[in-house]
């Protein structure tokens, strides 16, 4: 028999309007130029890198110029993909107070991957936020590994599950305001954009492309030890030297548990895996750059994420069942 996903059903109130939204796309893939991707494509993430550092995109900080550019980018990469969007619509508008006090709105970009719908029931839930901290003093801080490399390993395991379609639905969000206290991923749950009961594990990249010692961490293991033995067999045959860790809150400031948008799932309850690389001299810096990206291991990372994300969609049942 086959079990028709939770989410699908869900789904069932919005399927005219994404019936609608997918004519869009289709039609948008005929004028959007995009290279032919495949699971092992190596153009793909170093162009949507590159595009989304330009100094035309300003930062891309929430609110700005920059930022809507860059998010219209993303949505023609969505659209040119057929990634259905989620309730209807890609996107996800949210209001939030920022740290002066004053009102702002951000905008998430949210679409889905549908599963074989003989899973556990759970949905994965991939995020990377696609903002930055802008331009100050006239210096664009360009944001390449902060996070468009994030974002290019969220679209490379889109092209993955899209051609080799998941066992669960696969959620895809891009995230706006991490850097403004995680706003995105907070609205994303507050409003039940997936029902949290349903979110098996949230995959968060952030910060993928930056390591002089070959270095990718995983955190998240330590609040959910049945990812262990799940992340040791991604570690073994991944070809860059995945560690796990910064994840143990007796780590102080090395603790990445709440310090990107895996954060709110955790506290949530929902179980997170994070991969990024530890800290660099471009760190939030205006020489954060794409021509300072060392590309061959950006691009053996983001195949990393993406055996990850494979294995852990095989697994998803899993982990369910350990909670």
């Amino acid at each position: 028999m086959t079990r028709i996903s939770p989410l699908i059903l869900f789904m069932t109130a919005f399927i005219l309007t994404a019936c609608e939204a997918g004519t869009q796309a289709s039609q948008t893939q005929k004028t959007v130029e995009t290279p032919a991707e495949t699971a092992t494509d190596r153009a793909t993430p170093l162009r949507i890198l590159e595009v989304l550092s330009g100094n035309d995109m300003g930062g891309r900080q929430t609110g700005t110029e920059g930022n809507a550019k860059a998010r219209a980018y993303l949505l023609g990469e969505l659209k040119a993909r057929e990634v259905w969007p989620l309730r209807g619509d890609y996107l996800h508008e949210f209001s939030f107070e920022n740290r002066d006090g004053e009102m702002m709105e951000g905008i998430n970009l949210v679409g889905i991957i549908p599963g074989k719908a003989e899973g556990s029931g759970k949905v994965l839930v991939v995020t990377a936020h696609y903002d930055h901290i802008g331009t100050r003093n006239g210096e664009v801080f360009h944001g390449a590994d902060d996070n468009a490399s994030g974002v290019a390993g969220a679209f490379a395991v889109i092209d993955h599950f899209q051609a080799e379609p998941p066992e669960h639905d696969v959620v895809i969000a891009l995230l706006d305001a991490e850097e403004m206290g995680l706003q995105g991923a907070r609205a994303f749950l507050k409003d039940q954009i997936v029902e949290t009961g349903l979110i098996g594990l949230n995959i968060n990249f952030d910060m993928l492309s930056k390591n002089d010692k070959n270095e990718l961490y995983a955190a998240g293991a330590w609040h959910r030890r049945v990812l262990e033995p799940l992340l040791n067999a991604v570690a073994a045959e991944a070809p860059v030297g995945l560690k796990l860790g910064h994840d143990d809150p007796a780590l102080g400031q090395d603790d990445w548990t709440l310090q990107s948008d895996h954060g709110p799932f955790h506290q949530a309850g929902i179980p997170f895996v994070y991969f990024g690389v530890e800290d660099h001299v471009d760190y939030h810096r205006p020489t954060d750059t794409f021509d300072r990206v060392p590309q061959d291991f950006f691009l053996r990372s983001i195949e990393t994420v993406v055996m990850a994300a494979e294995k852990f969609d095989a697994e998803l049942g899993t982990i369910a069942a350990a909670e």
